[in-house]
């Protein structure tokens, strides 16, 4: 389980990012990458991660379920998951 305190930073960066998206949509369209250099950093989409909704951890993140592979795993096996089961052959 990832600490309290890198998601919820996670969640700060993201609130930024939303706040200065048209900002900067704006400046790139007209080029000017002066002004967006005065930014925030975290006003860059690029510093975002993707974290697992259950545990926060961000390394082997599966995007179509945000989810983690270790989460993933425990609630395709408990059936939490429609659609998904063990396959076998």
């Amino acid at each position: 389980m990832a600490k309290k305190s890198w998601t919820e930073r996670d969640k700060r960066k993201r609130k930024t990012v939303e706040k200065y998206a048209e900002l900067r949509a704006e400046l790139k369209e007209k080029k000017d990458y002066a002004s967006i250099s005065q930014l925030p950093r975290n006003a860059s989409p690029v510093r975002l991660t993707n974290r697992c909704l259950m545990t926060g951890r961000r390394r082997a993140f599966m995007r179509r379920f945000k989810l983690s592979r270790i989460a993933f795993r425990e609630l395709a096996l408990s059936g939490m998951i429609p659609g998904v089961t063990k396959s076998s052959w």
